[in-house]
């Protein structure tokens, strides 16, 4: 009698890779990297939907291959997504999502722990929930204040965005304390005077909101044109993420009236955006 073996009686899961039913899940790592330089490719166009296409075949790509770690970048890249594009529910799902797959893999205590709370609380400050906001914030700063060797950009953005959400509910003290905090860190990253100026900018904002424009009048100036020098200084490579940064200040310096500042931070925006 000819033996029987197991792929004679066991049918496949899947009849494309014809895996048996039964077999131990192989995970297939989708390429980050690669899906990340393609991003940033769209970026540079600012091809929105190109994103949104790019990033939805590769989620489905890391679901199908069993890569959680894969999973959860690019939910994390989907919450910034979305957020940047103005779709609410669909950042929210994205955050949800990728808060529920951060519980599974047991990842607390980690960078992409913190990370990824950082992403979904900025999601619910950027849409008014400012409640469910700052709770996932504190949970990002158990995270990443637990890691001595943390990159500072990382804290520092930590701390302004929460700073931003104890702003919006009336909690200006701490919002302060915050935003020093953010300004000292930021002080030791690589170019952290470009993340110091959009500190200096939120800053003038939230004296606005404590004591009106009239009476912050000198404290608001006194920030822009500190945020105007860090902007200017020496040394700072003039390259993607300043054009993100001048373009993200602009409108700060113009609602206050510096229109030459705001013109010139657009210009240098618009310029590296032609010649990418």
């Amino acid at each position: 009698m000819t033996p029987i073996d197991k792929e004679d009686y066991m049918e496949p899961r899947c009849l494309l890779c014809e895996e048996p039913y039964g077999a131990e899940a192989q995970v297939k790592p989708v390429p980050q990297q690669r899906i990340m330089e393609k991003v940033d490719e769209y970026m540079s166009r600012r091809d929105y939907a190109g994103v949104e296409r790019h990033l939805l075949y590769w989620l489905e790509e890391a679901k199908l291959g069993r890569d959680g770690k894969g999973e959860l970048m690019i939910r994390n890249e989907l919450i910034g997504h979305y957020r940047k594009t103005g779709e609410r529910d669909k950042a929210f799902a994205q955050a949800e999502a990728a808060l529920q797959l951060l519980d599974a893999m047991e990842f607390e205590g980690s960078i992409t722990a913190g990370t990824t709370c950082v992403n979904a609380a900025t999601a619910y400050q950027a849409f008014g929930e400012h409640e469910k906001a700052l709770a996932i914030f504190e949970r990002a700063r158990k995270n990443y204040e637990a890691i001595p060797s943390l990159k500072p950009e990382l804290l520092g953005g930590l701390y302004n965005n929460m700073a931003l959400t104890l702003v919006s509910l009336g909690r200006f003290g701490e919002a302060n304390a915050l935003y020093a905090k953010a300004l000292e860190t930021m002080a030791n990253a690589p170019h952290g005077a470009l993340e110091q100026a959009i500190t200096y900018l939120n800053m003038a904002n939230a004296a606005e909101d404590e004591k009106g424009l009239l009476d912050a009048s000198e404290t608001i100036d006194a920030y822009l044109e500190t945020a105007q020098r860090l902007l200017d200084a020496p040394g700072i490579p003039h390259e993607g993420y300043y054009a993100f940064v001048c373009e993200k200040c602009a409108p700060t310096f113009e609602y206050y009236g510096w229109f030459a500042a705001a013109n010139e931070f657009k210009e240098r925006a618009r310029a590296w955006y032609e010649r990418a």
